[in-house]
């Protein structure tokens, strides 16, 4: 029997999760086990996962779990150096260079165990099967829009908090644009035809923010790309790799500009491949704008786990695009699987 294990997230302002009642009681139907640890925090409350039959056991006792047990969650686990000899679901950060991905690859190496990213679960085309893609792009572009207003106001912005859902975020930020001067502001979206470009386009829409859409014909040239320069917004929505473009080059904050807000939803700041050559850092729920030159300003807006904003929608979305891969979980020579699996190993024999 199959025994799938959610975790409760460890990280400040985390309250996604990638599974549902409703998803955990087909799980359970089609012959395998689910544990949920307790959570307060997790946007479904733990009673809704018990009465679907799910065992439920205490927060963050992962670590002492049966050894066949697969821990599920998203973002990733406490950095305290410890062996790992499970197979973990999750977002990795570990094969793009990143500063903690080795640390994290040296832990598995030493416990034994595995790492199914859940960027790299792909179809047969690689096209991911489950993305909270359109709600980081969403509230990436809010975010940026806040930093935005504050700039106008002549400050920086605050810290930023969930919303009840994207009616109330959208009728907060119509509230907040009315009070300041923002006629003439455009947005240029590079991955406009992927979800978070989509996510991004359609808050701009929504605000009344015109948009220019680019994808992968119009930067296929390489670069360099100063109609980035001419709009107020600039949203880097594309999952970046060796072959990826400078989008945004160390001297474009001292650059003429029209440019005042750079949304990096992408946000991989501390990656070989980052297209956005500004900044090194991600920014936080409690300091979203990280500002990068003062007159005129740039802020940049790098938040690594925007869709925790809409915690319910993006997690009943991404929940059931990911549900069918679940199911097939027991198969072990499923594709999906095998192609995490396969990445996995490429990986870890690198360290």
């Amino acid at each position: 029997m199959t025994h799938l294990w959610l975790r409760a997230e460890q990280r400040d302002n985390e309250t996604r999760t990638g599974l549902t009642p409703e998803g955990a009681a087909a799980l359970i139907a089609s012959g395998m086990k689910v544990s949920v640890e307790d959570s307060d925090s997790r946007v479904i409350p733990t009673a809704a996962y018990a009465q679907a039959g799910c065992e439920i056991v205490p927060a963050h006792s992962w670590p002492d779990a049966p050894r066949d047990a697969v821990i599920f969650g998203l973002k990733e686990l406490p950095e305290d150096g410890t062996p790992l000899p499970h197979t973990h679901i999750m977002f990795g950060h570990a094969y793009k260079g990143q500063s903690s991905g080795r640390k994290l690859l040296e832990r598995f190496k030493a416990g034994g165990g595995t790492l199914l990213d859940l960027e790299y679960l792909t179809d047969n085309t690689g096209r991911r099967v489950a993305a909270f893609g359109y709600w980081a792009g969403f509230a990436g572009a809010a975010v940026s829009v806040k930093c935005r207003i504050a700039q106008l106001r002549g400050e920086t912005c605050g810290p930023v908090a969930p919303y009840a859902d994207a009616e109330a975020l959208k009728a907060a930020l119509t509230e907040e644009l009315a009070q300041v001067d923002a006629s003439g502001d455009r947005a240029l979206v590079i991955g406009a035809l992927g979800r978070v470009g989509r996510g991004a386009s359609d808050l701009c829409t929504a605000l009344g923010i015109p948009v220019t859409g680019w994808d992968m014909a119009e930067t296929a040239h390489g670069g360099p790309f100063p109609e980035i320069l001419d709009h107020a917004y600039f949203f880097n929505c594309i999952l970046a790799g060796p072959d990826t473009p400078a989008f945004i080059r160390p001297d474009a904050p001292q650059a003429e500009r029209a440019l005042r807000v750079i949304g990096d939803i992408a946000c991989d700041p501390d990656s070989a491949f980052n297209p956005v050559q500004v900044y090194d850092r991600a920014t936080t729920w409690a300091e979203p704008a990280l500002r990068v030159h003062d007159a005129p300003p740039l802020d940049v807006m790098a938040i690594d786990n925007l869709p925790s904003m809409l915690p319910r929608e993006s997690s009943e979305d991404f929940a059931g695009q990911l549900l069918p891969t679940l199911q097939a979980l027991p198969e072990t020579d499923h594709a999906v699987w095998q192609r995490a699996r396969d990445l996995f190993d490429q990986h870890v024999g690198e360290v």
